[in-house]
């Protein structure tokens, strides 16, 4: 029985054309070998599984390999290639910092570094993990690393470049290796299935690369565990089971039953998942992902974004259709609070709960904003049927007189209540001064009979009013502040306290008299403000004899005080 190799072991790349996801790092490799512009250290970061301890031993390969191809590629045919693949190579050294990261260890290297290579130009040393370095073996390297023997090449690799002390940053090449995309990573994953004779659902491979989140080493290990759980057939089912991945069935579910106002179906299906053992957290990111490539699916140029299988994008494609933006963006937001604040909840359930209920809602309370608001024109209120009279009225006194009558000038009665129509008047007045008009005297249509009313009838129409300027803080505080008084005449007077009030209430002088007309069935009331002395008595200047005999009215012994110590006013 031969021993099994792990993937990640068995097909690790041998040469740059193997290395997925990496073409420009590669590419430059190779081309400094071949122009022979080789530096003294190089620095490979980025994070785990991407790559940068293998592309580092295929460098230090292909730069003492003395058959190298057109490609610029390992021939494995000479001494030095052999002896590299078979693991006696003197000329490649390898030191993992995580366990070497003492001083002596580094002077231990340098010593090392002395000594020219046996086979090939070059001795080159990898340092693994170097970040774990302390910061007296930084020092001690940093003059060797400078200033290194001709022979010597050095490349350091890390996952924590922000660890490394700027002067070390300073003497190297860094390349910064990329997270593995999802579609590499599906596509080497279906090379090592062919290979190994296993048959495979590419929706499969695609959710083993999203849970290897760019490492291939991940993947490869993810893989070989699906291998062991389901043999040579991996399936979707399969692979979602044994990784214990929420299936994206339940998202479109879900998001049906959002646009559909199925609350009791929501909560159903989210009772299941939880059931199943998902993380509730885990779940509502889960959400947030499949509203997101909902929102992408819409545009065919961000389509690109979405990193999924060939049929789950087709039932994105289908269900992006029935969900508009709008709906989108708001489940994005409430999605988003309900990840924000879910470590806060002592109620973590439902917290999500009532998120799903709100999504829930989202189209139903659009649906309730579109409909049409039914007008009921038969039905007219006693001011608007005033207007309406008064308005019939101007319109035939606005037509042209004859020249034979005698124009008379007649002023405007009290009894015209339309405030919005006297403004017309007003401007009509002015524009034309010099020329008569006729205007007959208009009677107070039969519903007002100019009824008598009291004070307190007043305040209480008063009050009415401010609170229908309840959306005006200003205003209504001013309007509450104090009640109205009624003088002789129908005179209304009110009380403000300074210029700012009175400006306020200007604004809606007109507003607020047309409804006590109508309110109070009166079209002889009048308006008036008073401004209260109260300002004038504010900006009084008092002095210190003032202050002083205030003062004393308030304790009579202040007065001893004064004479005892002799003080003075000043």
């Amino acid at each position: 029985m031969e021993n099994f190799i792990v993937s990640a072991r068995k097909y690790r790349p041998a040469n740059f054309k193997s290395v997925v996801g990496q073409a420009s790092i590669t590419t430059t490799l190779k081309n400094a070998i071949k122009n022979n512009h080789l530096a003294q250290a190089y620095l490979f970061c980025g994070p785990r599984g991407v790559g940068k301890t293998t592309c580092a031993r295929i460098f230090a390969k292909t730069i003492n390999c003395k058959n190298l191809d057109e490609n610029v590629e390992p021939c494995n045919n000479c001494e030095s290639c052999e002896s590299f693949n078979q693991n006696r190579s003197y000329n490649i050294h390898e030191l993992d910092a995580a366990s070497n990261n003492s001083v002596e260890d580094i002077r231990n290297l340098i010593e090392q570094v002395r000594i020219p290579p046996q086979v090939g130009k070059y001795s080159i040393y990898i340092i693994d993990e170097v970040h774990m370095l302390s910061a007296q073996a930084f020092n001690a390297f940093l003059k060797t690393l400078e200033e290194p023997p001709a022979h010597a090449i050095f490349i350091l690799a890390t996952t924590e470049k922000h660890k490394i002390i700027p002067t070390i940053l300073s003497r190297c090449q860094i390349f910064d290796f990329n997270r593995i995309k999802v579609d590499d990573t599906v596509d080497y994953l279906e090379y090592i299935a062919k290979n190994e004779n296993i048959a495979y659902e590419t929706d499969a491979l695609n959710i083993i690369a999203q849970k290897a989140d760019g490492a291939m080493r991940d993947a490869l290990s993810i893989f070989d565990q699906v291998v062991s759980f389901s043999g040579s057939d991996i399936t979707y089912k399969n692979v979602i089971e044994n990784l214990n991945v929420l299936d994206y069935d339940y998202y479109f579910k879900l998001t049906h039953a959002f646009l559909s106002n199925k609350i009791s179906e929501t909560l159903i299906i989210f009772n299941e998942i939880i059931d199943k053992g998902f993380d509730a957290h885990h779940f509502i990111n889960g959400l947030s992902e499949h509203f997101r490539n909902l929102l992408v699916c819409r545009d065919q140029i961000t389509i690109q974004l979405l990193e999924v299988g060939a049929n789950i994008r087709d039932r994105y494609k289908e269900q992006t259709v029935s969900c508009n933006e709008d709906f989108l963006f708001k489940a994005l937001e409430l999605s988003n609070k309900c990840d924000v604040s879910y470590r806060l909840s002592k109620n973590k359930r439902l917290h999500v709960e009532l998120t799903l209920i709100s999504l829930c809602n989202i189209t139903a309370e659009k649906k309730n904003s579109d409909k049409p608001i039914i007008k009921k024109e038969h039905v007219k209120s006693e001011k608007k049927v005033v207007e309406e009279k008064i308005s019939k009225k101007v319109v035939e006194h606005q037509k042209p007189v004859a020249k034979k009558e005698t124009p008379v000038m007649v002023n405007k009665p009290k009894s015209f209540s339309s405030f919005s129509i006297k403004e017309k008047l007003d401007k009509n007045t002015e524009n034309k001064v010099e020329e008569p008009k006729v205007i007959e005297k208009i009677e107070a249509p039969e519903n007002i009979q100019n009824k008598e009313f009291t004070e307190k009838e007043l305040i209480g129409k008063w009050h009415l009013f401010s609170d229908k300027m309840g959306g005006k803080p200003r205003i209504f505080n001013t309007l509450t502040s104090k009640d109205p008084k009624l003088e002789e005449n129908n005179i209304v007077s009110f009380v403000i306290d300074n210029n700012l009030q009175e400006e306020k209430i200007n604004e809606i002088k007109n507003e607020l008299l047309g409804f006590l007309k109508t309110e109070l069935k009166n079209t002889t009331i009048d308006f008036k403000l008073i401004i209260s002395d109260k300002e004038e008595e504010n900006n009084k200047l008092y002095t210190a004899e003032d202050k002083y005999k205030h003062m004393l009215s308030k304790n009579e012994k202040l007065n001893n005080l004064k004479q005892e110590f002799n003080l003075d006013l000043e």
